[in-house]
Formats: C-alpha cells, structure tokens, sequence
C-alpha cells in the first residue's frame, strides 16, 4: 500500500466500499423476498472499483454507469433514503419513482444514469466529455462498462472518438468475467481488454480490480492525465461478481462453479484492505465494526423512509418524460 496515501482518504475508500457491500446484499434480498419490484443487477464483488475511481471525482464530473449501477451512484455520493424509494418506486426516489435500479440518476451528482442498454454509456460520457472540453471547463467524464460491453460499436466509436478529439474522458471497463453468462474467453479472443487501446491511440492499463488502492492509484493517473488535456485512457479493472447477473440467486444456470465463485471471495476487496488497514494501525477490527454498524442503521433508516413514501401521481406519469 502506498504510503502517500492518507489515513483519510484510507478510510474513505473503506467507508465507501462498505456503503455499496450492505447496501446491495440487503435490496438483493429484499428483491428475492418480493419486497422490491423487478429486478436487481448486484455490485457485490466489485466495490474496489467505483470506489476507487469515484474519489477522485467531484460532483462536477460526470460518470455513465450501466445495468448494474448503484454502487457508482453510492460512492459518488448517493444517499441511501431516495435510493431505496427509487427501487421502491416511490415519489421520493431520485427518479421519482420512474427510473427504477437500471437507470437510476442524479444529475446533481453528475450521475448521468445507471443503463439497461449494453454499451449504452461510452458515447453518452463522449459528449459530456466534449461538452466539458468545448465550455473549457476542468471537469472529467468517466464511463463504466463490462467486458461483454467493449464488443459493442457504441464503445469503439466513443473511443475512437475521445481518442480523436483528445477528450477528457475516463474508459473504465470493469472486468467480471462474464457478459451476463458467457465467460470472456467464449465471446473475445484476448484476455485483456486494455490491449484494444493502443488502436486507438490511447494508453491501456489493467489494474487488480480487488484492491481499491491500486485502482486509486491507477484511475488517479487516468483523470489527471484527461484534466491535463491528455485524452482519455482505457483502464481495465479485473473483478469479480459474486451474485449471478440477475438477483442473488440467479435463474440457477450452470455457466460458473462454486469453487470458482469461492475462490475469487478469497480476494474479498473489503476483506483484503480491514486486514491491511489493522496492519497499519489505521483502522482497528472494532472500528471496522463500528462502520458497519452506522452503515446498517442508516440503511434501516433509509428503508423506513422509503416504506413510508408515496407513490407517483397517476396525473405525473407524463412529467420529466422526454422523447
């Protein structure tokens, strides 16, 4: 672990990665007990990554997510009451209630929103990176998206793109393994997805995408560079989902084995960093505890307020609608 690194932001990142671990597992739950309608596309596994990134990141900056999006909107800053109420599809909900888990938003955030279409963020964050580059402004876009997404046209034309126009945008593909339940192996011929930046004239970076230090490390080099007028940077991070793509259990394909699954909990991101963080005296198991108790109270909290939301107007079901 770095040792410019401070005991601050230590713990921020640890803060962060937590809110998204006990956030998703209980909607995950609350969605498998009917509690919560449709479904639910869980983070859990990957918390290093969008906590690494989102550090860096002020509400200025603007990040596209995908179907699989709420632990970005937590670690850019999202609240737990209107993100329940949004998966509840209550008029408190930061969507009002319309947006739902795939395409939850919050502009104020510069959360540009959560996406169910595959590749549908990379030129959504081209523009908002143009944008920012054209008003001259000092503000980045960084676009998350899966292995299965880089096949997809939208993200060859938004690199081609940024890379062109030497945009400030951030390519963060977060590398699970699967595009939904094919293994990479079964749908590209390369292990790393990063190898498909130099075609663009960008650098590509692969990043352990377990340890949230070095995706700090590496993501705050990637948004330095586009604040500085460099262009964009592919940074692949190797993670893992521990649910299946949809829900937490799934729809019961055989397309993983547990041995697999178990092994990849052994690199558990928040497993990993308490243990290094009690090693260098930042933060004690009972801290760590601690944190996890005030994270649970708030979502307790959150649900409860949620619970106690209205619906939306049937007179409203016209309103923030465009075409």
């Amino acid at each position: 672990m770095s040792d410019e690194i401070s005991d601050e932001t230590l713990l921020d990142l640890h803060r962060r990665m937590v809110r998204i671990r006990h956030f998703e597992e209980t909607a995950g739950k609350m969605m498998e007990d009917g509690k919560i309608p449709g479904a639910l596309h869980l983070y859990v596994g990957e918390e290093a990554v969008a906590s690494g990134v989102m550090i860096h990141l002020s509400n200025e900056d603007q990040i596209t997510s995908t179907h699989r999006g709420h632990g970005h909107l937590i670690a850019k800053g999202g609240e737990f009451d209107r993100m329940f109420a949004e998966l509840f599809g209550r008029a408190t909900g930061y969507c009002k209630g319309k947006g739902g888990s795939m395409h939850i938003s919050n502009m104020d955030l510069g959360m540009l929103g959560a996406n169910g279409i595959v590749g549908g963020g990379p030129p959504i964050a081209v523009g908002a990176a143009f944008s920012n580059k054209y008003r001259k402004t000092n503000n980045v876009a960084c676009c998350f998206f899966g292995d299965g997404a880089s096949n997809e046209g939208s993200f060859h034309e938004a690199a081609n793109m940024a890379s062109l126009y030497k945009l400030p945008v951030v390519f963060v593909c977060e590398n699970n393994g699967y595009g939904e339940y094919t293994a990479q192996a079964n749908h590209q011929a390369i292990v790393d997805v990063a190898d498909r930046a130099p075609g663009y004239g960008m650098p590509g970076v692969v990043v352990d995408g377990m340890d949230t230090v070095a995706v700090y490390e590496a993501a705050g080099e990637a948004i330095a560079r586009a604040r500085a007028g460099d262009g964009p940077t592919l940074l692949e991070c190797k993670t893992y989902r521990y649910f299946d793509h949809v829900g937490v259990r799934g729809m019961g394909l055989t397309y993983r084995t547990d041995e697999e699954v178990e092994e990849w909990k052994k690199k558990d991101p928040i497993d990993q960093f308490e243990a290094r963080l009690a090693e260098q005296g930042v933060l004690s198991a009972e801290e760590a505890q601690a944190v996890h108790d005030e994270v649970m109270s708030e979502i307790d909290a959150a649900i409860q307020f949620a619970e106690e939301s209205p619906y939306p107007e049937a007179d409203s079901i016209l309103e923030d609608v465009y075409a």
